[in-house]
């Protein structure tokens, strides 16, 4: 039995909860791709990509304590162990080794992309099941979004 009760039936604490996970497990491992881009990256755009690449990594870092406290809330235990990130993150491997600016730029962005999109399903997903997740899911999207829109005017 759960210390913590969810103020939700079972079937929306269960579909909320999966969302949840889902948006933590690929939170987590896009703040670890992101450091893991910024202590590699080289090249002409070095220190805006690697000050940039800070600032993608505390965002993410925000989101998911965000996404794992509202699981909490809801009477979800949250799983943010490596061996979970892992198995389950649908986040795209990052090469390894150094990488010119371009390449990070775009490998970002192919990222947040990804990142993006499967946060889109879970709004969807939580739209019955839970509107306050919902709203949470949406705000970090659009956060996310906008990332994505300043990591690919890079681009242009």
């Amino acid at each position: 039995m759960s210390p913590i009760t969810s103020p939700l039936g079972d079937a929306a604490t269960h579909t909320t909860g999966a969302a949840l996970q889902g948006a933590l497990v690929d939170l987590v491992d896009l703040s670890l791709v992101a450091k893991q881009a910024h202590w590699n990256v080289v090249g002409k755009r070095f220190r805006d990509v690697h000050l940039q690449l800070d600032e993608l990594v505390a965002a993410a870092r925000g989101f998911s304590d965000q996404v794992a406290e509202r699981a909490s809330a809801l009477g979800v235990s949250p799983d943010g162990r490596a061996g979970t990130v892992t198995e389950t993150s649908g986040v795209p491997r990052f090469p390894e080794g150094w990488q010119q600016a371009d390449a990070v730029v775009n490998a970002i962005v192919t990222t947040l992309d990804t990142v993006v999109q499967r946060m889109r399903a879970r709004v969807d997903e939580t739209e019955k099941s839970d509107p306050v997740t919902q709203d949470l899911l949406i705000a970090v999207t659009a956060k996310l979004e906008e990332a994505r829109w300043m990591w690919q005017a890079q681009l242009a």
